[in-house]
Parts: structure tokens; C-alpha cells; sequence
């Protein structure tokens, strides 16, 4: 053989031993992928069941409608079976008692004539009893009455031996036991039972028992049996039960779409009150409902526009003496200007010749320089707090690196942080941080944040953290002093509030710092917010979005620490 047509060895095929294993692993793996497939759709049909399960409870709990709706449905629906099976059970009780009182007088009739039919039965043979019940039978079954078809059975028994006679074939097997020993005890009896027709087909059929009496010495006895189909009362109990069904399904939906046009007719005007209330909170002071009618609704319509009048009355008395006071405040702050100028150049002035005069003059002159410069920082602030309250303050924003500012602002704050015994720790992140912000705000922020953290930190470390993320940016300042409880925190950006109105501020400044740094943060459409406890420090969080314009939706760093410093200084 040519080493051409030579065929590859076959790989040697796995043991025997290695065949059962390599089964069950591959079971297992089928085993896993079907309950991970039955796992998934679990999980896919439980997302579903509670998403529409969360629709339907907000569609129940904000529509009033939808909730007078479905009760008044479950209302209607419950009285409507409760009426619906009472009067059905009367008149299926009604339509059997007619029809078993018919059927009563009917077997009543036929054991009186088949008693004068087998008066003598007892003295003929075998051949003279048969003849004579299937003469009765037929005699039986040609009489007509009130209660509808019938078939009937006549047997004689003498002994233990029935010999019956039936209209109908196999009629005489389908009767129930104890109706035939009830009438084979001498008692005339009724009972309901499903007997087969012609078709072999289970009817409900109104079966009646009763003895025929006889002149008999022997055992001999007579019995008369009666079999009424109820299929006609069945049908017109079919027909009742969909009629009242269908009465009751349409009677429940006439409530409910009265109660709900009645209700629409209540709640569109509330609705209607709503957006007005909801307009007018919005600013659109001339919001008016539309008043129709003397019923309580008109009222409420009239007693809503009046209120509109009212409030729209006192806001705009308010919008005045608000314009008033800011132009007043403004007005001042420019008119103190020129008199300020006058007196810091002379407090100057004394402060640089102080060497010359006096200890207790020198004094003075170290006073009066220290609260001009102050004053002039107040007059600074109630400049920029009155631009706020005009809406005149206007961002001036470009790409900013914020690490380089935070250094800046530390740099800056490093001689009263000095004074104070503290140190500043600034932590920024490795990659430029770059935002759309206006860098003279922000740094004023940060210096404001940084004051109050030397003031209140006790001589502890004052830490800076900047991080950012894809939208946002975060600066936070922490200091580990006094801190602050949940009702100061709430307070803390209030104008001129101090936590405790006895202590003399250290650091200098008029009060309008986190006030003011407060308006600048939402200027960038940012956040500033605080965290505090007593004895633990607190934490002040800047948020600015990278992008202007962009809205925040979270920010990179948390506003409480992760790790809170004890009082003694130790983690």
C-alpha cells in the first residue's frame, strides 16, 4: 500500500470505565443549563409580575376614580350573586315543588287504578300476571297529566322474586336501592336521581315509589313506580340561570359606570382645583377656575379664586417690600462706599504711624484699622448677597483644573491655619480634575469652608478631598471639632446664624460666608451640604457638575465619613 492512500490511525478510543463517567458529567451539564434556563425565566416572570404589580398599586393609590370604581364593582358584584343565587334558588325550588305536586297527584291516580287492574293477580299463573301488569303499564302510560312525560314500572314481587313491567327498558335496574326498599317497606316515596333516556344519557329525573294494595295471602306485593324527566325544567333552568347572569353582569357594569360618572363628576372640578393650585405654586399668579352653577363645587371653585386673590395680594406686597429692602440694602452699600474709603485711608494712615504715638493710642489706631477692614469686608459681602437677591449674579464659567485651585486655597489659608495650631491635608486624585466652573466663586467657597473648619477644629487637622467622576466633581472640607448637631446643621447657611450666639469669632468675617457660598454652589447648579455631630467635627461637601448646565444626579464622594475621628484625636 502506498504511503498516499495510507489512512491517519484512529485515536484510540477512552476505556470502558471512562464511558459511564463522560455520561454522567454531560448529564449534570444539560441539568445545570435547563435549571439555569428555568432559573432565568423564574426571575424574568417575577420582574414582570412585580412591575405591573408596582403599575396597578400607583394606578390604585393616585387615581380616586379608579379606587371608587373597583369598589363599587366588588360592592355591586357581591349583592348582585348574593340577590342572583336567592332568586334562583327560589325559582328552581318553586318549578320542582309545581312539578313534584303534580307528579305526587299523578301517582296518586295511577295506584288506584292499577289496584283495580291486579285485584285478582294473585289467583292467575304466570302468563295472566305478565299480561295483566304490561296491559296496566300501558293503560298507565296513555294517561296525560300536569306533569309532564313519564315512564312508569309496575312490578310484582312474591317472595323474594321481582317480576317488573316497564314502559322502558332497564328503567326498573336504574331505580336507586333505598327508594325501592323504601317502597317495598309499605311507604310511598320521591327522590331526584340521574337515570339514563332512551339514549343512555344521565337525566335528572324526579323518580315516585309507592305500593299498590292487594288482596294477597301469600307474600305477594304490587309496586308502582313513576320516573319524571326534569330535562325540560333543567332547560328552563339553564335559561334562568343565564338570564340572571347576564342581568346581573349588565346590572354591575350600570352601577359602576353610574358610580364612576358620578365620580368623574366630582373629581374633574378637584382636578381641575388641583392644576389651578399647582399653576398658581408655580408663579402663575392669575390662575382662575372657572365657576359654574350654585352647588358645593361653585363654591369650591369661588372659595379657591378667592384665595388666589388673596395670596396673589400679599405675594405681590411681598415682591415689593423685597425690592425695597434689597434696593434699600444695595443703596446703602453703595453710599457707605465713598465715607468707608475716607475713613480706611485715615485708619491707614494712624495704623502706620502707631510707632510714633502712645502705647494705649497705638492700641487704638491697631483697633480701628482691624474693624475698617472688617467693615469693609461686611459692606463686600451685603454687596454681593443684595446681587444675589436681584438675580443680577452672573456665572462666569470655563475649564478649570480644580486640583491646582484646592492647593491655592490651602497655600492661602496656611497662615491662620498657623495660628490656629492645625494642619491642612489636601488629597487629590492623579489625573487632572477639569470643570466648567468660574474659579474666583469656587475658590471663595473653599476659603469660606476652609475658615470655618480652622475656627471650629479645635487645632486638629483640617482635611481637603477632591474626586470626580463622569458628570460631577466634589470637594470636601472635614475638620474634627466642636461639630454640629442635626438641628445647627439645618441652620448652618442661615444669614448671620451663629450655633451659639456667645462666641467671638476668631477668624473675622460677617457672617454671610456660607450664605453666600451657598448661592455660588447653586449658580453652578451644584450642591453644598453639610454633616455634623457633636464632638466629632463636621463635614462640608461642594458638588459642581463637570459640564455647565448638566443636572447632578449623585456625587464621588460621600457626605458622611467613612472613618469618624474620636474626640482624643484617635480613629
Amino acid at each position: 500500500m502506498s504511503a498516499s492512500t495510507a489512512r491517519p490511525p484512529a485515536p484510540p478510543s477512552p476505556p470502558p470505565a471512562a464511558r459511564p463517567v463522560r455520561r454522567r458529567s454531560e448529564l449534570r451539564r444539560l441539568r445545570r443549563g435547563v435549571q439555569r434556563r428555568v432559573l432565568r425565566g423564574r426571575r424574568r416572570a417575577q420582574r414582570v409580575v412585580r412591575r405591573w404589580s408596582a403599575v396597578a398599586w400607583h394606578a390604585w393609590r393616585s387615581s380616586l376614580q379608579l379606587r371608587i370604581g373597583a369598589i363599587t364593582m366588588a360592592v355591586a358584584g357581591v349583592v348582585v350573586v348574593i340577590v342572583s343565587v336567592v332568586l334562583f334558588n327560589q325559582i328552581s325550588d318553586q318549578l320542582l315543588r309545581v312539578k313534584r305536586d303534580a307528579a305526587v297527584d299523578q301517582a296518586q291516580a295511577g295506584v288506584s287504578y292499577a289496584q283495580s287492574q291486579v285485584a285478582g293477580i294473585v289467583t292467575g299463573d304466570a302468563a295472566s300476571v305478565r299480561s295483566t301488569l304490561d296491559r296496566t303499564v300501558r293503560e298507565l302510560q296513555s294517561r296525560n297529566g300536569e306533569a309532564g312525560n313519564f315512564d312508569t314500572v309496575l312490578v310484582y314481587r312474591a317472595g323474594d322474586t321481582p317480576r317488573p313491567a316497564a314502559s322502558r327498558p332497564f328503567l326498573y335496574s336504574a331505580l336507586p336501592a333505598d327508594l325501592v326498599d323504601a317502597v317495598d317497606d309499605g311507604t310511598q316515596v320521591y327522590r331526584y336521581a340521574l337515570v339514563p333516556n332512551g339514549s343512555q344519557e344521565q337525566v335528572p329525573t324526579l323518580l315516585i315509589g309507592a305500593p299498590v294494595p292487594i288482596d294477597g295471602q301469600g307474600g305477594e306485593q304490587v309496586d308502582l313506580y313513576y320516573a319524571f324527566p326534569l330535562d325540560q325544567e333543567q332547560e328552563t333552568l339553564s335559561l334562568v340561570r343565564s338570564t340572571v347572569v347576564i342581568s346581573g353582569i349588565a346590572l354591575t357594569l350600570f352601577v359602576v359606570g353610574i358610580g364612576v360618572l358620578v365620580t368623574r363628576l366630582v373629581v374633574d372640578p378637584v382636578r381641575r382645583a388641583a392644576r389651578g393650585a399647582q399653576r398658581l405654586a408655580e408663579g402663575r399668579l392669575e390662575e382662575r377656575l372657572a365657576v359654574s352653577g350654585e352647588d358645593d363645587l361653585a363654591r369650591l371653585a369661588s372659595s379657591f379664586n378667592a384665595m388666589a386673590d388673596s395670596l396673589q395680594k400679599q405675594i405681590v406686597q411681598l415682591e415689593g417690600l423685597s425690592q425695597l429692602q434689597q434696593r434699600f440694602t444695595s443703596d446703602v452699600s453703595h453710599e457707605l462706599r465713598t465715607p468707608l474709603t475716607t475713613v480706611q485711608m485715615a485708619a491707614e494712615v494712624l495704623h502706620e504711624s502707631r510707632a510714633d504715638f502712645d502705647p494705649h493710642v497705638a492700641r487704638s489706631a491697631e483697633l480701628l484699622y482691624a474693624e475698617v477692614n472688617r467693615f469693609e469686608l461686611l459692606l463686600s459681602d451685603l454687596l454681593e448677597i443684595s446681587r444675589y437677591d436681584a438675580g443680577a449674579a452672573v456665572l462666569e464659567a470655563e475649564p478649570t483644573d480644580l486640583g491646582p485651585l484646592l492647593h491655592r486655597v490651602a497655600d492661602g489659608m496656611s497662615a491662620l491655619a498657623q495660628r490656629h495650631g492645625c494642619r491642612l491635608e489636601v488629597a487629590t486624585p492623579a489625573r487632572p480634575v477639569i470643570a466648567d466652573v468660574d474659579a474666583r466663586r469656587v475658590q471663595r467657597v473653599l476659603r469660606n469652608l476652609v475658615g470655618n473648619a480652622i475656627e471650629h477644629g479645635a487645632g486638629r487637622p483640617v482635611e481637603m478631598t477632591l474626586a470626580a467622576n463622569r458628570t460631577a466633581a466634589a470637594v470636601t472640607v472635614r475638620d474634627h471639632g466642636i461639630g454640629l448637631t442635626s438641628e445647627a446643621a439645618q441652620h448652618v447657611f442661615d444669614r448671620f446664624w451663629r450655633a451659639d450666639p456667645a462666641r467671638v469669632r476668631t477668624v473675622g468675617g460677617s457672617g454671610l460666608g456660607l450664605s453666600i457660598s451657598l448661592e455660588d454652589a447653586r449658580l453652578h447648579g451644584g450642591w453644598l451640604q453639610v454633616w455634623g455631630q457633636p464632638d466629632q467635627g463636621a463635614q462640608f461637601r461642594l458638588t459642581v457638575p463637570l459640564t455647565a448646565g448638566t443636572e447632578l444626579t449623585g456625587s464621588p464622594l460621600p457626605l458622611r465619613p467613612a472613618v469618624v475621628r474620636r474626640p482624643g484625636g484617635t480613629r
